[in-house]
């Protein structure tokens, strides 16, 4: 479905803007995040040997997840500074 056409005196949205990118960001931690359980359950399972793998894998997607979790804080942080902007 097109985006609608911008009103007359407004700027086109940008494509591939902030949203989006946010959106693909929880998609990728959210990715890695069921990568690294997968890998632990087939260590658990005795599918796999490969703990330290598996390790680094958990590690990683708790990294990618606290990184995300502070820029939702700096998103968060910022706009309630704009909120506070006097007009």
């Amino acid at each position: 479905m097109p985006a609608p056409a911008p009103a007359e005196g407004e700027a086109p949205a940008s494509v591939g803007g902030f949203m989006d990118s946010l959106k693909e960001a929880v998609k990728s931690v959210d990715a890695q995040e069921r990568a690294a359980e997968d890998r632990m359950a087939a260590v658990d399972s005795g599918r796999s040997d490969d703990l330290v793998g598996a390790m680094l894998a958990s590690q990683e997607a708790s990294l990618s997840f606290a990184m995300l979790t502070q820029l939702r804080n700096k998103v968060v942080g910022a706009m309630d500074e704009l909120i506070k902007l006097q007009l």
